[in-house]
């Protein structure tokens, strides 16, 4: 393991933890005493990759990171977003329990997670992805877009809870009965009111 930092190959474990795909480690480097965390995942077997001219190539975690990425840049996501998209993609994966994956369906997983995620890299990523043949076709995609994206801001209002009690707001004056032993009457000078 190198030191991201320095490069030196030589680092102390100070912390380790499971973590749901693995084990985290946090770790020291031993020429610059900067600290870096790791991650270890367990190895399955080679996933293959279908692909639409039917090459067969090992799956890439890093190209596909990198896809996202590219869909994503100057977006505003959580620190950590992609990361956990790639590793959600990798479970929906591993949980076909087949040793070889049509590349498409890796893309319409991609898809139907920045869908929900962002959908400005939703549309990035499915111009480049599904490589729209005419503006047509991509004014289709981004108007079903725009309508589910609206439906789910009717559901989503229609079941949240109101923040503020409307009948505070309401046109009725309350009438407050006056608590025992106080004087309403109040004298300012020699009036009385």
């Amino acid at each position: 393991m190198h030191c991201p930092y320095c490069n030196n190959s030589e680092s102390k474990v100070i912390d380790s933890r499971d973590a749901t795909d693995g084990v985290r480690r946090r770790r020291e480097c031993i020429r610059c005493g900067l600290r870096f965390t790791t991650y270890e995942r367990v190895q399955t077997s080679a996933l293959m990759v279908a692909k639409r001219d039917n090459r067969r190539e090992e799956y890439n975690r890093e190209k596909l990171m990198s896809s996202i990425q590219k869909a994503c840049v100057k977006r505003p996501l959580p620190t950590g977003a992609i990361d956990k998209l790639v590793h959600d993609i990798e479970i929906q994966l591993q949980d076909t329990g087949r040793a070889e994956i049509p590349s498409v369906s890796i893309g319409e997983m991609v898809i139907e997670h920045l869908r929900t995620m962002d959908p400005v890299a939703y549309i990035r990523f499915a111009s480049v992805y599904r490589d729209f043949a005419d503006v047509e076709s991509f004014k289709e995609a981004v108007e079903a877009l725009e309508k589910a994206y609206h439906s789910t801001d009717k559901e989503r209002d229609s079941a949240q809870l109101p923040l503020i009690d409307e009948t505070i707001f309401s046109t009725k004056k309350r009438l407050r009965k006056p608590r025992a032993g106080l004087d309403l009457n109040i004298s300012i000078g020699d009036e009385k009111r």
